[in-house]
């Protein structure tokens, strides 16, 4: 076969691959939307632009509360919670254009706080804390919420931070694992509920006798009735008291009894004080307090969910964005080397160029379309990674949606002028997980305090009342003769009620109770080991301090490191730009070949690639410095009252 149409086979082979449905080329990358005014009008100025034209629907804000209603019956029944909406907010559909979905910053920022599941799953820890505050005025232990930061979202990097900086919060709200924590240690906490009860019954019994004279007799059948009462509560000064009621009637078929049947009341109440151990408000509200504590735990967990997962999914955006432009770039690379194909092959014709140039340009050909073909790949992962971060469920009609990021660019970084003190003060003052750490040491020295309670005997002083009411009407089968046989007892339930309460028989006690651990070896080990979990604990604190600081500088010196990366390879794309102009010169005078103009545009590419790369980390590495400082949300404009809503209502 002659060797100039094997050469035209090869061609026509690689454009039919570039022009084929299963091929790469065909699927070029979308370009931003067209500018009315090309010359003038900026990517940022389209956005903006397009910002203005796009309808959000309403859509219904985050809201669980606990359940409260007048209706007497409704402690007893089950609450719901609404149904989890796993619809995604109206803004997504209203950033589609043309079958393209057209993503600034501020809009990734505004679908975050919408849409993202990490910072939907977190959003039910703040009424799940105040369940917790709930349970504790009832009384009851706390049963912790978890504070860290979750990472179900994929792509960019895992923000360990406020993990870190939850570690002793996340031990004050509750302790995991076979370890359990001294917090919240002491006596016991009665329930603060009132507890109130009824046991009423219908008895009716019969039983031969062995001896009948008894009550004359052969058997005796008895029919009771009874009804039982009592209430009791306790307060959080560790008092307790109690009331009971109780009323019988028994009737009976002896004709021994003087009154038949016979009327009982009985009502008694007693009080009890802790005196030393189980005293005081600080003792019994301790569950309480860490309660609260786990309420303001749990708010500034929130927030450094949100920092977290905005930290995130703007990294996510950056490598989208760098993703895109290397396209570009790798797209212009192999449209270049097909022209250079293309002009060799008629060159080759003429005779004009040797046949090896021709192969050299194929192979060019080869080279730019696999890099292309990786590239649109990253691009392809980046594009399902945004739209995993920004859905709650991947739309069909987004699963193979284009993403077209319209800032190329983000804004001047305001702490990458500060100096390295003012960083870490603010971080110190700006960061969740610092406010985490000081509330968790609040909660580790109160439980000092309400430890030490444990370790007291017990002396409790208590006093009782009671009261008696006897009576029923003369038994008509009584045969004990008139003088046994008459009762000056009220014969009806009123009279046997008044009796009770009419301090005509009553009984009345007043005491103390002491208990006391010999050794006490139990209380001991506890409140030592309360003390050395404090010492840890404030190991912790400082640690945690430190780990800021090193944070800052780092995030600092990567910013700085970043800049100056992104100065160096400017300059290297401005010379290999320049290299490539001048190669196109000499290249139309005959001083170069073609393949020296085309290694010059692979180099020119390459540069290109390597500047966009290095933009992209200059742009994470701000965000990572705003996340260090935690400055993440003033920075971003973002309200944490939206990110709780789940409804953005200003724009980031």
């Amino acid at each position: 076969m002659d060797y100039r149409w094997h050469q035209k086979l090869s061609a026509a082979a690689l454009a039919a691959l570039l022009i084929s449905p299963c091929g790469f080329a065909q699927q070029t990358t979308p370009d931003a939307p067209a500018p009315a005014t090309p010359q003038t009008q900026t990517i940022a100025q389209q956005a903006a632009a397009l910002q203005q034209t796009r309808p959000v629907t309403a859509q219904q804000p985050f809201h669980v509360e606990m359940p409260h209603s007048h209706n007497p019956l409704a402690p007893y029944l089950p609450s719901t919670v609404p149904p989890l909406d796993l619809t995604n907010s109206p803004r997504l559909m209203n950033l589609v254009r043309d079958g393209k979905l057209y993503l600034s910053l501020r809009d990734v920022v505004a679908l975050t706080l919408e849409n993202n599941l990490d910072i939907v799953h977190s959003r039910y820890n703040l009424p799940i804390a105040k369940t917790d505050l709930a349970r504790t005025k009832a009384g009851g232990s706390t049963r912790g919420v978890n504070t860290s930061v979750v990472q179900g979202t994929q792509g960019g990097f895992s923000a360990a931070g406020p993990e870190a900086g939850a570690s002793a919060g996340a031990g004050a709200a509750g302790a995991g694992g076979l370890v359990q924590s001294t917090l919240g240690g002491g006596t016991f906490v009665p329930s603060f509920d009132p507890q109130l009860s009824f046991k009423a019954f219908v008895d009716h019994s019969k039983q031969a006798l062995v001896n009948p004279v008894l009550y004359g007799i052969p058997s005796l059948e008895t029919n009771t009735i009874q009804a039982q009462s009592m209430y009791s509560q306790s307060f959080p000064l560790g008092t307790n008291i109690m009331v009971q009621y109780e009323g019988q009637r028994v009737a009976q078929n002896s004709v021994t009894f003087t009154v038949n049947p016979s009327l009982a009341s009985y009502f008694n109440f007693t009080i009890d004080q802790p005196l030393l151990a189980g005293f005081g408000l600080a003792t019994n509200e301790r569950y309480i307090h860490i309660a609260k504590r786990n309420l303001q735990i749990t708010d500034l967990a929130f927030k450094a969910q949100v920092i977290a997962t905005i930290t995130q999914v703007q990294n996510i955006y950056w490598d989208l964005v760098a993703a895109y432009q290397d396209v570009q770039v790798k797209q212009r690379s192999l449209a270049f080397a097909n022209d250079t194909l293309a002009d060799d092959q008629k060159q080759l014709q003429l005779q004009n160029v040797p046949a090896m140039q021709v192969m050299k340009d194929q192979s060019a050909v080869a080279t730019s379309l696999g890099d292309l073909t990786k590239a649109k790949a990253t691009l392809k992962l980046n594009e399902l990674l945004i739209k995993n971060a920004l859905t709650k469920a991947i739309d069909p009609a987004l699963a193979d949606m284009p993403v077209i990021p319209l800032d190329r660019q983000g804004p001047p970084d305001p702490n990458a002028g500060k100096s390295i003190d003012k960083l870490i003060a603010e971080a110190e003052q700006n960061r969740p997980d610092v406010a985490m750490d000081q509330f968790a040491m609040e909660i580790a020295q109160n439980s000092l305090k309400t430890i030490k309670n444990a370790l007291l005997p017990s002396l409790d002083l208590y006093g009782q009342y009671a009261g008696y009411g006897q009576g029923g009407p003369v038994n008509p089968a009584c045969n004990l003769g008139p003088e046994f046989c008459t009762s000056a007892l009220p014969t009806g339930f009123g009279g046997v009620l008044g009796d009770t309460f009419n301090y005509s028989s009553p009984d009345y006690q007043v005491g103390f109770k002491l208990d006391i651990t010999l050794r006490n070896r139990v209380a001991k080990a506890d409140q030592f080991r309360a003390v050395i979990e404090y010492r840890q604990r404030e190991v912790t604190f400082e640690q945690q301090k430190k780990s800021i600081r090193f944070d800052v500088r780092n995030a600092q010196y990567a910013l700085q490191q970043a800049e100056a990366q992104v100065e160096a390879l400017t300059t290297a794309r401005d010379l290999a730009q320049k290299t490539f102009q001048i190669a196109q010169q000499e290249q139309k005078l005959g001083a170069m070949s073609r393949s020296d103009t085309l290694s010059s545009e692979h180099d020119l590419a390459v540069a290109e690639s390597a500047l966009f790369a290095a933009q992209t980390k200059l742009e994470e590495a701000k965000v990572n410095l705003d996340f260090s400082t935690g400055s993440t949300l003033d920075r971003m404009h973002v309200s944490i009252d939206d990110a709780r809503s789940g409804v953005v209502t200003h724009m980031p």
